[in-house]
């Protein structure tokens, strides 16, 4: 193993010298007086080797010793990982002693004296290939695949591999032959490098599945796929925690990923106390479950920020190669780029606009292009859905990292501050926001067969009213509420039935918390049929008693089970006010 010695130290980038050879982003520790630190090689240049610590440098001083360990960063996968809680680089955050982060300790990710009934999938003398199932155990609920190590090259036949019973994960489940008559052990534990991702699938994918999350305004005007990404940028305070964790608990994903990447303290232990007691919407148990949560808050070193992210995404793929639909939420990603800005900054490198790297967007888009779907050698789909937050200073999203991830998401959630202030939740800005992937034939194929023929055109019209209204709105600012025409009114308040019962959704309410597309087409629906109806007002005092009274029985209807006594009676109601002014439909 390649040795050194420190250098230079400037905060958390520690200068090594070294005489042998040393690799990009290889893995060595720090002998320290308190313990020893992990670091990563970041720069190479000569016999000067730059490395970024992940614990505090505090107390490290020129001439301590560097052992290089000649691997990347790497997770540890197997069974176990489900319901866990990590840090950046997998420290099992519930093992570990004290209140208190202690710098230095290690823990392992993965229980191993806990036994699993292990049941095989491939018998003697069949042949498999790297990430081929081997066998499976049954993680909460989850058939959690035993796969063959994603460093085979080529096929290798199956030797031996163990019956049906309870193993442990450092256990032989299966001997694999090799063409020059290696033999290979195999247990249910692997090693994965976090920033290379592995690749033994197929690069064909299935026909576009929308990714349901039972929240209206994403769904309805701007949908993302299965396999696709999306972020969400908006100002403090504008409900980015709120709506990720509506989108982890109600979206359409067997397994989620929950990235705390440099977020507050407070805002982590959120996350730790809530999503255990949290209901899985679907399967009626705790969220938790099928969740896993790498935590990694702002007062930790900036290297643990970037560590965490690509943790996360790791184990994302990880479960995405056993066939399943893997959610994968980071929060936040701005958090993320302010840690490589402040690396490079420390390296002395040529700086971009605001001082972050300048390659930013193309580490954004690297990462962001590690989602999608995949098919498998055995003809399985799996998935990774990737959504991340931005937190632009001030709300500018003009800022760098907002920039550059608008070229490598594909739906952009902006949040707005006005939507916000007035309690619009959630604060999507209907007009601003986007989703890329309605541009597909794919896509707009699949709506179509998924809803209804005309249902683009329904969700274009509604998009238009809504941007019609914003414009009489401040008309009125402008020129008072007697300086427009009386249709104007009715124009806006059109776009209000649209806002108040479509884009707004209480997401503490049971059952307007997730509203499944057949809910959502059945609402637009309705909701359009009163838009396209012409109405007639003496004063523009009487538009707004009326369509207030209109927006109370179609919200009624939202927190109503869906076609139950109740909804009907609501919709009665509704019919009756409608008749009261002679509505005539187009």
């Amino acid at each position: 193993m390649t040795k050194g010695i420190v250098k230079g130290i400037i905060a958390n980038l520690v200068i090594v010298e070294v005489d042998d050879p040393v690799s990009q982003n290889e893995i060595c520790m720090i002998r320290h007086s308190e313990a020893e630190l992990m670091a990563e090689v970041i720069k190479i240049g000569g016999n000067l080797i730059y490395v970024q610590v992940f614990e505090s440098t505090r107390g490290l001083k020129i001439g301590a010793e560097v052992e290089f360990l000649g691997n990347m960063l790497e997770v540890s996968l197997g069974p176990g990982i489900l319901s866990r809680n990590y840090d950046g680089l997998q420290n099992n955050l519930d093992t570990m002693k004290g209140v208190f982060l202690k710098r230095g300790e290690y823990t392992d990710a993965l229980d191993r004296s806990k036994e699993w009934e292990f049941v095989p999938l491939v018998k003697k003398g069949d042949e498999v290939q790297a990430g081929d199932w081997l066998g499976e155990v049954t993680e909460n609920r989850i058939k959690h695949k035993i796969m063959a190590p994603f460093t085979l090259e080529g096929s290798w036949k199956i030797e031996s591999i163990a019956g049906k019973g309870l193993y442990t994960i450092n256990d032989e489940i299966a001997v694999l032959n090799g063409k020059d008559d290696s033999r290979l052990p195999v247990t249910m534990v692997q090693k994965w490098p976090v920033k290379k991702p592995l690749k033994c699938f197929r690069n064909k994918l299935r026909p576009f599945r929308i990714l349901e999350t039972g929240i209206r305004t994403i769904d309805t005007l701007n949908p993302i796929t299965e396999g696709g990404t999306g972020f969400i940028p908006g100002p403090f305070g504008c409900g980015k925690t709120v709506l990720q964790h509506a989108i982890s608990r109600q979206a359409e994903a067997d397994i989620v990923i929950v990235a705390a990447c440099g977020e507050r303290a407070n805002e982590v232990v959120e996350i730790f106390k809530e999503f255990p007691e949290l209901e899985d919407a679907r399967t009626g148990a705790k969220l938790i479950e099928r969740t896993t949560i790498i935590a990694n808050t702002s007062n930790m070193p900036v290297a643990a920020r970037e560590a965490s992210v690509y943790t996360a995404m790791t184990i994302a793929e990880y479960y995405r190669n056993m066939g399943l639909k893997v959610l994968m939420l980071a929060d936040s990603t701005s958090r993320w780029a302010q840690a490589l800005r402040e690396m490079s900054n420390r390296m002395e490198e040529l700086p971009g606009p605001d001082a972050y790297p300048m390659d930013l967007p193309a580490i954004i888009s690297n990462f962001y292009s590690r989602a999608g779907i995949v098919k498998l050698n055995n003809g399985e789909y799996g998935s990774v859905t990737f959504i991340g937050t931005v937190s632009p200073a001030g709300g500018n999203l003009k800022e760098p990292v907002t920039e550059a991830t608008k070229k490598a998401a594909r739906c952009f959630y902006g949040l707005s501050q006005e939507r916000s202030d007035s309690k619009r939740y959630p604060a999507i800005d209907p007009i601003d926001s986007y989703s890329k992937y309605l541009e597909y034939e794919e896509v707009q194929k699949t709506l179509t067969e998924l809803i209804s023929e005309n249902w683009l055109d329904m969700v274009e019209y509604a998009r238009d009213i809504i941007k019609r209204g914003k414009e009489v709105k401040e008309q009125i600012n402008i020129l008072g509420d007697d300086g427009v025409p009386l249709e104007h009114h009715t124009l806006l308040w059109k776009s209000e039935v649209i806002d108040f019962v479509i884009l707004q959704q209480d997401a503490f309410d049971e059952v307007d918390r997730m509203c499944p597309l057949e809910r959502q087409k059945y609402m637009l629906s309705k909701v359009l049929s009163i838009v396209r109806a012409d109405f007639t007002f003496q004063k523009f005092e009487e538009v707004a008693l009326y369509f207030r009274e209109v927006i109370n029985l179609l919200k009624q209807m939202n927190y109503a089970p869906f076609q139950s006594e109740q909804f009907k009676g609501y919709e009665k109601q509704l019919e009756s006010h409608l008749k009261e002014k002679e509505v005539v439909y187009e």
